[in-house]
Formats: C-alpha cells, sequence, structure tokens
C-alpha cells in the first residue's frame, strides 16, 4: 500500500492522534495533536508540548509549525487520547 505523506497527515488529524514533530532547524521535538494542515505541510498543533532532552515536557498551547522546518512526524502510542 503506497501512503503519501498528506494522506499520513490526514489521518492523523481524523483520528485525533497525538503525534511527536521533529524539528530540523532547532533539534527541537514538540507533541501534541494536529488540527489543521495545508498543501505546504505547514501543521496547527494543538495541546504542544516541548520535550526536552531529560524527558521534561513544558506546554506550549496552540502553536503552527512550518513545513520546511519538519523533519519527521510519528504517532505516539504511549499516550493515549480519548
Amino acid at each position: 500500500m503506497n501512503t503519501q505523506p498528506i494522506n499520513l497527515i490526514f489521518r492523523f488529524l481524523q483520528n485525533r492522534s497525538v503525534v511527536v514533530i521533529n524539528l530540523f532547524y532547532k533539534k527541537k521535538v514538540i507533541s501534541g495533536i494536529i488540527i489543521g494542515f495545508d498543501e505546504f505541510m505547514n501543521l496547527v498543533v494543538d495541546d504542544a508540548c516541548e520535550i526536552l532532552l531529560n524527558s521534561e515536557q513544558i506546554k506550549i498551547g496552540r502553536i503552527l509549525v512550518r513545513g520546511d522546518s519538519i523533519l519527521l512526524i510519528y504517532e505516539n502510542f504511549s499516550i493515549k487520547n480519548n
């Protein structure tokens, strides 16, 4: 099965999955729920937290992540969202 990147992001949005986003430029890791995106893969992320190296989390809230700064997106199966 061939899954296009935009289809995977849409699935995360539909399922309200908690995702982890690794950012390219500042080597940051963000966790949250994708609530919107566009054709450039810019993401609107709700309940966003920055995950630090010591696993501490800093709550950020709702953010916009620019598509060209995203290195990796994956579903965080360790956090269940109701």
